[in-house]
Formats: structure tokens, C-alpha cells, sequence
């Protein structure tokens, strides 16, 4: 009976979880499944599409761009999204109920609409140039977007949330008492923040900026609309291949890059992510 029990318990789980797998398959799964087997099938069986990758410039500097931009809005994210956790996982509760209200807001709002108000506050018209003609800042309006500086402010707007809630989840469960026995030994504040506080944050570090890096990856709204010739993404251009040219081989070819690239990242973290447990283990 226990036996039956169990196998009964087993089974019920599978029917629970049957309608998201069926729904992930027809949805998800389905339409990437065949896309990516269009990158060897069209305009005929072989693998030109993937030759036509490595060996045309525009599609290295595609790449490049690609990495790039996502790294740096990584690297933006991080430098702000580190103090803004901090503070929210050590000042008062009045103070954090604000501060994840104020991260949540933008969060909750369409990513179409945020876009099209950072082109009304970038224009040269806009409010960031009236304010800084009118501080004497600058002399005459300066190109704020349609370039890779539109494109970061953008990306790291939207995806700002992404790197703070996981450092912020991380640092709720730091035992302060760490801290306050090295101050205690005589450790500066900088050598308590990098011996101490710093390392035991890293996995929400870690993890926000996976998030961050590989999302960035696949943008497509935020460089299109706030980005110029020169900071095209590997999706605006899937977009260009299907939309202008029909071209469903060189777009799969793409999207196959791309998921490449997503799977490698997420594998060389989970690598070493899992060095450094064995490592503290040890």
C-alpha cells in the first residue's frame, strides 16, 4: 500500500506539472525548435548560413556590439544597483518600504512606454538638455540618443531591478556580526567591506549580473528605439533578416548564436559558482 501510495504521490505531481510542459512545448520549445532548424535547411541543407556568420565583418561587429553593450550595462548596473541593496537591506524599514517601491514602479510599467520617455527626456529638445542649458552646464543641446550612450541609460533603466533584488535577498541573510567583530580587530572600513561584507554577497552579485548580462543579450526594443546604425543587436538584426529580406536562414543562424552564447554563460557561472562551494567546503 505504501508503495502504491507513492507511485500514486509521483503521478499526481506529473499531472500537475503536464499543462506548463505541454504549454512551454507548443509556445517556446516548438517555434525556437524550428527556427533553429531553418539555420540548416534554408535556402538549402548545409551550413552556409553559419559559414556567412564567421566570414562577413558585419556579423563579427554585430557579435562585439552585442557583448559589449550588455557588459557595460552590466557593469553599470552593478555600480549602482550594489549601494542601492545595501541600503536597502541595512537602513530602516520606512526607508526600504520606499526604496523597493521606487525599484518595483518602473519595473511594473510597460517597456515600450519607458523607452519612448527616455527619447522625450534625451531629445535635444528634452528636459535633460533644457536643465543642463539652463545650469550653464553646456553650451548647446548634446546628442543624448539615438547612440550607445541612449542605448545604456535604457537598458540599465529597465534591467536595473534585475541586479538589485537578487544582491538584496543576499544581503538580508549577511550576519552583520561578521562586520562588526572585524571592525572590532581593527580592519578599515575598506578592508572590512572587501575581506568581509563583499565576499559574502558575491553569489547575489553573481547572480544579479547573470541576469543582467543575459538579458542584455537578446534586447531588441531599447537599441532599436534609442540606439543608431552603429549599436545594432543580434535581435534587431533577426528582426531585419525576417522583417526586410525574409531570410530565415541567416536569422535561425543568429538566434542559434545567440542561445549559444546565453548557454555558455550560464554554464562558465554555474562552473564557477560551484569551484567556490567546493572551495569553502573544503
Amino acid at each position: 500500500m505504501a508503495g502504491l501510495g507513492k507511485s500514486g504521490w509521483q503521478l499526481g505531481r506529473v499531472w500537475l506539472v503536464l499543462p506548463a510542459f505541454l504549454f512551454l512545448t507548443a509556445f517556446f520549445a516548438y517555434p525556437v525548435g524550428w527556427l533553429l532548424l531553418r539555420s540548416v535547411t534554408e535556402p538549402r541543407i548545409g551550413i552556409q548560413n553559419y559559414e556567412a556568420l564567421f566570414s562577413q565583418p558585419i556579423y563579427a561587429r554585430l557579435l562585439w556590439n552585442t557583448v559589449v553593450i550588455s557588459a557595460t550595462a552590466t557593469f553599470w548596473c552593478v555600480l549602482i544597483g550594489y549601494p542601492v541593496a545595501y541600503t536597502m537591506a541595512n537602513g530602516g524599514a520606512r526607508l526600504r518600504r520606499w526604496l523597493i517601491f521606487l525599484v518595483l514602479v518602473p519595473f511594473w510599467t510597460s517597456l515600450l512606454v519607458r523607452t519612448f520617455a527616455w527619447m522625450v527626456l534625451l531629445q535635444r529638445q528634452g528636459l535633460i538638455n533644457a536643465t543642463l542649458l539652463k545650469l550653464g552646464i553646456v553650451s548647446e543641446p548634446i546628442a543624448l540618443v539615438h547612440n550607445r550612450l541612449g542605448v545604456l541609460v535604457g537598458m540599465v533603466h529597465v534591467l536595473l531591478p534585475l541586479m538589485i533584488f537578487p544582491l538584496y535577498a543576499v544581503m538580508t541573510r549577511i550576519d552583520t556580526s561578521y562586520v562588526a567583530a572585524a571592525a572590532t580587530l581593527g580592519a578599515t572600513p575598506v578592508r572590512n567591506f572587501m575581506r568581509i561584507y563583499l565576499p559574502l554577497s558575491l553569489p547575489g552579485l553573481v547572480g544579479g549580473a547573470t541576469l543582467v548580462f543575459v538579458s542584455g543579450l537578446g534586447f531588441y526594443i531599447t537599441p532599436a528605439l534609442l540606439g543608431g546604425p552603429g549599436d545594432l543587436m543580434i535581435a534587431q538584426m533577426i528582426e531585419r533578416q525576417i522583417g526586410l529580406f525574409g531570410n530565415w536562414g541567416i536569422a535561425g543562424a543568429l538566434a542559434v548564436v545567440l542561445l549559444a552564447g546565453t548557454v555558455l554563460c550560464l554554464g562558465v557561472v554555474h562552473r564557477v559558482v560551484g569551484v567556490q562551494a567546493t572551495w569553502r567546503r573544503a
